[in-house]
């Protein structure tokens, strides 16, 4: 139960003092955060400039709740549901709140100069004895006394985190513990508090006792402490190695006792080294920890072992089992088959380290969603009856789910905050994937090669020996259909020629006074790191538009990095690239592992200096992790996000032309961002355009993905040209193509995109394969800021100075003034011991 809520209200609030509130419950943060945390209520103040579809959206991803000033708590009414709205309210304003707003909240957050009982109880009458929540605007902290009584008044505190603090409570700050403490009673002699151990999933694990003390120091540290009523503070694994990661502390209903969920590592919570004191675990966990078990170290022979070497017969038995359930009739066979079911489909998620926690984390957030998708089966599940038509009652079927469609805004008609949402990209919660990575960069910085090999074994499932290829590589390995190898050497053509001209190798010279040179010149950076994508995909592209470029710049080492087959082998293509770059290495890993290889090295794996390619979420956050460890000295190319396009047409835009070239990159991802900016187009034409997207859509081996990109993709309508360029300037798109008349004369115009294509015979595929242009671009709006892959990204600049002693005698006077001026006296000495000058 939560009787206090910490406000964040301060970007500067320490670490440790975020992971204990964490402990707690519920946090509320601002909608002006960078990090909007699952499960935390979201204050929106009168001066945000917020959408109602922004508010849907954190309820969709998570939210537990969010707080509105009454304007916008009007406008959410309907939409939001009564128990995820809370209303924000300056207790002067409680009059102006209509009957129906009462009735559409499910709370009040009041902001009083402090805490007055009596006002209290009066607005909890007004709303319907609705929860309260108060926070006073008072610089200092409310008593201990006050907090009490506003408890058992019933009524919830909000405090600032600015007055909380970890350290004993102070005038300006209070105590997180005795805060949460405040409302506890005991009715035992000891004052010690009964205290439930469970798992993550709600499973007893123990009943102990917590006392002020160890609770502080639980609240302190994330471990499991408790109060032994023989011997004191018990620091549960201290001695047994049987630690406690402590996820969770909650209140009773009654405020007299206490719950634990934690992370429970070592042989078990019980003394006699069982999961449980009651016995041990049964059902899902049992299976759990068995599946775990034979993961890990799985006896050779065994069915779980072959199925988890074999993911192909996994998959089919997870379909087989979910067919048997849908055709089973009794409550016998129901329950049969779905345990059936859970077993094959438990072993998968072991397979990818996801447990029981996680899909029920993940359970709880599709939960929380406030907006519904229909729900309607895909074709492939619909063509066919499951069990005869006796067996099962009738129902209508589709075999369609409707034209693909994206959503759609005139520019002359938007408010600019309607805009800047149109601008708006998707959030990235990067330091939620850098958490999930660092496990694995860690244990490959410490363990080497022998982390790498265990990792591959269990993320690409292949069993190596070696972690890496070096030179000459085997031709065998490099055996393709004739037509792929002469692409391939084509593309390689176009790609070098490109980038060759790009080179960077004159010494820029320039006096800049008599006797003063100074110089600027390039060199290439010594060991650069190419993760290429691959296992079951066949990215020689990639590899392409990363080793070319660090071939022409001459760097040292070459290192890939590509996932390799069950088998262990590395696709040919990308070996064939590898030979026709001079890569000096193959790392045979992929994920964050390659990356955490090549940023620290190993016993086998050289470290690099600049580690570039794109990859998932996981590869991403590891690379971000890297380059700011000051231990890795690696830098990487740069943020990466999903892939994007944006299109500007006009009147004699090919309306197919116009459908291929959204699709080409709404098939990357459900994540994939596709603009279209259409300048005065008829709605004829754009009908036409629409028509042919469903269409080609439709004809595409992954339109399951297109059917989720699309329609979270934007036609903006625009007037002119001018207003369509300026919104693609804003909106800064990793690929921007122009069909449009004259479509050359409006390079110039273009300030802010990865790469143009100018048009109609211009496809963005030709710039992803072969054209000669490097397909690994900013997104995310970093276009504004960074640059595409290029020669010069494998190059850095020196620059140096050379003078005469009649060039000092000239500029020595005024480099000495100036170091006197910011009082660097050996600066100014260095000058004038030269020249023989007085200080």
């Amino acid at each position: 139960m939560t009787r206090f809520l910490p406000l964040i209200d301060s970007t500067e609030a320490r670490d440790e003092l975020l992971d204990s509130l964490a402990l707690l419950g519920s946090l509320i943060v601002s909608s002006k955060s960078s990090t909007i945390p699952f499960n935390s209520h979201v204050l929106v103040d009168q001066s945000d400039y917020l959408t109602l579809d922004q508010i849907v959206e954190w309820l969709d991803n998570g939210v537990d709740k969010v707080i509105l000033p009454l304007a916008l708590t009007k406008e959410a009414i309907g939409v939001v549901p009564k128990e995820r709205l809370i209303l924000l309210l300056d207790v002067a304003n409680v009059s102006a709140v209509s009957s129906t707003v009462c009735n559409a909240v499910s709370g009040v957050l009041l902001k009083t100069p402090d805490i007055d009982l009596d006002l209290i109880t009066s607005v909890s009458k007004f709303f319907g004895n609705s929860l309260i929540h108060v926070l006073s605007d008072s610089l200092n902290p409310p008593s201990m006394q006050s907090i009490r009584a506003l408890f058992a008044a019933g009524g919830n505190l909000v405090l600032p985190s600015s007055q909380l603090t970890l350290s004993p409570t102070n005038s300006t700050q209070l105590n997180v513990v005795d805060v949460f403490l405040a409302p506890i009673t005991s009715d035992r002699p000891d004052g010690l508090f009964p205290t439930i151990v469970s798992t993550q999933t709600g499973h007893s694990l123990g009943l102990v006792y917590s006392s002020v003390e160890s609770i502080r120091e639980t609240i302190l540290t994330g471990k499991g402490v408790y109060q032994s009523r023989k011997h004191g503070l018990w620091r549960k694994g201290e001695t047994s190695g049987s630690t406690q990661d402590v996820v969770s502390i909650r209140l009773d209903c009654d405020s007299d006792s206490l719950e634990y969920k934690v992370i429970q590592h070592g042989a078990g919570f019980c003394h006699l080294e069982r999961q449980s004191c009651f016995g041990d675990a049964c059902g899902l966990p049992a299976l759990e920890k068995t599946l775990v078990s034979r993961f890990d170290s799985a006896p050779e022979g065994s069915y779980t072992k072959r199925l988890f070497d074999d993911p192909q017969l996994l998959g089919s038995k997870i379909m087989e089992e979910a067919d048997e359930l849908c055709r089973a009739q009794t409550k016998e066979e129901v329950a049969f088959e779905a345990a059936d079911l859970f077993y094959f489909a438990l072993t998968k998620c072991t397979a990818f380290g996801v447990g029981i926690a996680d899909i029920e984390h993940s359970l709880d957030r599709k939960a929380k969603k406030v907006t519904r998708r229909p729900g309607n089966a895909k074709p492939q599940w619909t063509q066919k009856p499951l069990a005869p038509a006796a067996s099962l009652p009738s129902s209508p079927t589709s075999t369609s789910d409707g034209p693909i469609r994206m959503r759609s805004s005139d520019l002359s008609a938007v408010t600019t905050e309607e805009r800047a949402a149109l601008l708006r990209r998707p959030v990235l919660k990067s330091d939620e994937m850098i958490e999930k990575v660092k496990p694995i960069v860690s244990e490959v910085r410490a363990r080497g090669d022998a982390a790498l090999l265990d990792f591959t074994a269990k993320f690409d499932k292949a069993k190596l020996t070696s972690t890496c290829m070096f030179p000459p590589y085997p031709k065998e390995g490099m055996q393709m259909p004739e037509e792929v190898r002469l692409a391939i050497d084509k593309a390689y053509a176009n790609i070098k020629k490109f980038h060759e001209a790009q080179t960077d190798g004159a010494t820029l010279e320039v006096e800049t006074m008599p006797g003063v040179v100074c110089s600027r010149f390039a060199r290439a950076i010594a060991r650069v790191g190419l993760y290429i994508p691959g296992g079951t995909a066949i990215l020689p592209s990639t590899a392409l538009m990363l080793g070319i470029p660090a071939q022409v710049a001459g760097c040292k080492e070459i290192v890939f990095a590509t996932p390799p087959r069950p088998d262990g082998s590395i696709s040919p293509e990308v070996l064939y690239v590898a030979h026709l770059v001079g890569a000096s290495a193959i790392l045979k890993a992929g994920g964050a592992q390659a990356v955490a290889a090549m940023a620290y090295g190993t016993q086998t794996v050289p470290k690099v200096d600049k580690i570039f390619g794109p990859g998932n979420q996981w590869v991403t956050a590891a690379k971000m992790l890297v380059q700011n460890d000051t231990d890795a000295l690696v830098s990487i190319d740069m943020p990466a996000g999903p892939s994007e396009v944006l299109v500007i047409a006009d009147y004699t835009a090919n309306p197919a032309f116009v459908a291929a070239d959204l699709l080409s990159q709404a098939e990357h991802g459900v994540d994939s961002q596709v603009v279209l900016v259409a300048v005065n187009l008829t709605s004829e034409h754009l009908a036409n355009v629409e028509t042919e997207v469903d269409k080609q859509a439709h004809a595409l081996s992954r339109v399951d993905i297109v059917k989720q990109s699309i329609p979270k993709s934007i036609i903006v309508q625009a007037s002119t040209i001018e207003e369509a360029i300026k919104f693609s300037n804003d909106y800064a798109p990793e690929h921007l193509i122009l069909h449009l008349e004259n479509a050359s004369d409006k390079v110039k115009f273009i300030e802010n995109a990865g790469s143009v294509f100018v048009g109609p015979y211009t496809p963005e595929s030709c710039g992803d394969y072969a054209s000669g242009t490097n397909h690994t671009l900013p997104t995310n709006g970093y276009a504004r800021q960074f640059s595409g892959v290029n020669t010069q990204s494998f190059q850095k600049h020196i620059t140096s100075q050379e003078i005469t002693p009649e060039g000092l005698k000239g500029l020595g006077p005024i480099v000495a003034t100036l170091a006197d001026c910011e009082g660097l006296q050996a600066h100014a000495n260095a000058v004038r011991i030269r020249l023989g000058m007085k200080a």
